[in-house]
């Protein structure tokens, strides 16, 4: 018996398919999740918007591996941002930015509060932000298997016979620092801990998870820090 429709049928579909696929997959290899310039520069004013902050330190470095950066101070008035100080120099930790765990070497990445002003040094004056003279009994617990991870805790008694790993913060780096509030709500053990803005060793040489800039610039933002503006820090990826 022979068939009328002898000749075979050619479907369209598999090409449609394979068309689709191809304008997907160029899709993908020209679209790049990372978000540069333009990503973080319009970022950190929505989230500074969320957590009611009218005064940003803006830190800048040009990727995650980066031991340097840029620093800028931004003031909101009249529901708009302005910058008040830019284009200080900056070092970050020896393994960049993108803080993930205790002792990685990198700076954390994101939006914290900042909390009070310490220092080994007398206050400077001149300064709107709470300041704490430190002494030799003044440590921030590093220990991650202490009851007091991330804190700053006074102790007349051997630290050693403490914790396991603690800072001292009387010393020549923290003659001046303000604290970042990382990790501090809730502390979670193991994430990271003694985060500051602090002074630098030298120009160019990295910390091992702050960030450090020399002594002038930094009494210049401390001064500049106002507490009823809700001061907070971005860290991120310039492009």
């Amino acid at each position: 018996m022979r068939c009328h429709n002898t000749k075979p049928r050619t479907s369209v579909q598999p090409a449609i398919w394979l068309l689709s696929l191809f304008f997907l997959l160029l899709s993908c290899a020209t679209w790049s999740p990372r978000s540069s310039a333009t990503g973080f520069a319009a970022s950190w004013p929505y989230k500074a918007d969320v957590i009611h902050s009218q005064q940003m330190v803006v830190v800048e470095a040009k990727s995650i591996h980066s031991q340097t950066g840029q620093l800028s101070l931004y003031q909101k008035a009249g529901g708009q941002w302005q910058s008040v100080l830019s284009g200080i120099p900056v070092t970050l930790g020896s393994k960049g930015i993108g803080k993930t765990k205790e002792g990685d070497g990198r700076t954390p990445s994101g939006i914290y509060r900042l909390g009070s002003g310490f220092g080994s040094a007398m206050n400077p004056g001149g300064l709107r932000i709470f300041y704490t003279r430190t002494s030799n009994q003044d440590y921030w617990v590093d220990d991650p298997l202490s009851s007091q991870y991330n804190q700053w805790v006074n102790y007349a008694g051997n630290p050693d016979q403490r914790w396991r790993s603690y800072e001292r913060l009387q010393q020549p780096l923290y003659k001046y620092a303000i604290i970042l509030k990382y990790n501090d709500d809730p502390v979670v053990s193991g994430k990271g801990s003694a985060i500051f803005l602090h002074i630098w060793r030298a120009a160019g040489k990295p910390t091992a998870g702050c960030i450090a800039m020399s002594e002038s610039n930094l009494l210049q933002l401390m001064r500049l820090l106002d507490p009823e503006l809700s001061p907070a820090i971005a860290i991120g990826i310039s492009g």
